[in-house]
């Protein structure tokens, strides 16, 4: 999942986006409405988590504007301005699909992401099956033969996105892009790490085999 953190107060943008790459989301940030829009224009989040007081463009205009494009983002207001005639605004009148008000808990913002996320798009089954691997989506568990696996958050991202994938193979550049973000170097080694730590703790029964100029895919 790709996310964009419009936020200009900068502590609290780089403390959610950490938090939330550590739920293994892929997150970006920008500082000011006009930033945010750019950025909305040329990459494809899944969600925004916008602040409606925005530096150069206000959140609520960037809000406007998005609500305008074919498929924009699913967009979630983070706001200190918490009376319900705000709430209503930002979601009948500006188009925001969620409205979350500051301050907040953490985990509550988790959730409310995640669900956004699974708006996006026609979802998978929220269990996947590859072989005798078994990843619950919902529930952030993966098993082989019946067998629980504890992943990182990384490693549990890859998987996903390789079980999606239902054994065609995934580009280095798309995994980057999806489970990382922006700021990695895509010519890094963190790709290749996490899965081999992934295939050590799969073992042999379900291999990630790489494909030279393709990426990787499960076999079995």
């Amino acid at each position: 999942m790709r996310v964009l953190v419009a936020e200009d107060h900068r502590i609290l943008a780089r403390t959610v986006a950490t938090g939330l790459r550590r739920e293994a989301m892929a997150v970006d940030i920008a500082a000011t409405g006009d930033e945010a829009e750019r950025m909305c224009l040329l990459t494809a989040y899944d969600v925004l988590i916008l602040d409606r007081d925005l530096p150069v463009l206000s959140g609520d205009e960037v809000c406007r504007r998005l609500r305008e494009l074919s498929d924009p983002p699913r967009i979630l207001m983070l706001t200190a301005a918490g009376e319900l005639t705000d709430k209503i605004y930002g979601l009948a009148t500006l188009g925001a699909d969620d409205y979350l008000t500051k301050p907040f808990d953490f985990t509550e913002l988790v959730a409310r992401v995640r669900t956004l996320s699974r708006r996006v798009a026609k979802l998978p089954p929220a269990v996947q099956h590859f072989g005798p691997v078994a990843l619950d989506g919902t529930r952030r568990e993966v098993s082989v033969d019946g067998r629980p696996l504890e992943l990182t958050s990384k490693e549990f991202a890859v998987l996903h996105l390789l079980l999606k994938a239902g054994g065609a193979p995934v580009p280095h550049d798309e995994l980057v892009r999806t489970v990382w973000d922006e700021h990695l170097d895509p010519r890094t080694s963190a790709v290749r790490a996490t899965v081999s730590r992934l295939r050590a703790k799969l073992g042999d029964q379900v291999l990630i085999a790489a494909d030279k100029g393709e990426g990787y895919r499960l076999c079995d």
